[in-house]
Parts: structure tokens; C-alpha cells; sequence
């Protein structure tokens, strides 16, 4: 069977990924843990008034805000590009 592992250097992100990167990595990681502490706060207020659906579909954004908190704070520890050899990520390891 094949290797069909992805070596480091092997692709390389667009430079569109690497902007939204540059832009969102500048946001602090609490940002997005209090979003999702947000959203399960909302969901609950929703409940409480008798709003189930606006309950629901509020609530299931907790996920997400944490799953991009996430992803933030990997880009903040490893860079936008793991093939790219930065001298500031490479002197911070």
C-alpha cells in the first residue's frame, strides 16, 4: 500500500489562506472561548424564554468558535505554513 502521507514542504497554503491568517491571528484566543461561552449563555436564555429553535441553532455555535479558537491558536504557534522557513517561528522553537 501507498504512502500517501503529506510530508512537510510537500504543498504549500494560497496566499489567501495566509491574509485571513494574518488577520485573525491577531485576535486574542479568549476572543473566541468567550463567543462560545456567548453563545451557550444566549442558547440558554433562548430556552428559558420558551424559544426552542433560536435555542438550538444558537447553542450549536459553541462548537465552532471553539474549533477557530483553535485553529488560531495553532497558526499563532506554528506559522501560516509549516513547509516556509521563517526565521521568527524558527528562533522561537
Amino acid at each position: 500500500m501507498a504512502d500517501l502521507r503529506v510530508a512537510r514542504g510537500d504543498s504549500n497554503e494560497d496566499q489567501l489562506t495566509a491574509s485571513i491568517e494574518k488577520v485573525t491571528s491577531k485576535a486574542p484566543s479568549t476572543l473566541y472561548l468567550a463567543l462560545a461561552l456567548g453563545s451557550i449563555a444566549a442558547s440558554m436564555g433562548f430556552m428559558a424564554a420558551g424559544r426552542k429553535h433560536e435555542s438550538l441553532f444558537v447553542g450549536q455555535w459553541a462548537a465552532p468558535f471553539l474549533l477557530l479558537g483553535i485553529y488560531n491558536k495553532m497558526v499563532k504557534q506554528h506559522g501560516s505554513d509549516a513547509s516556509r522557513e521563517d526565521t521568527h517561528y524558527s528562533a522561537v522553537a
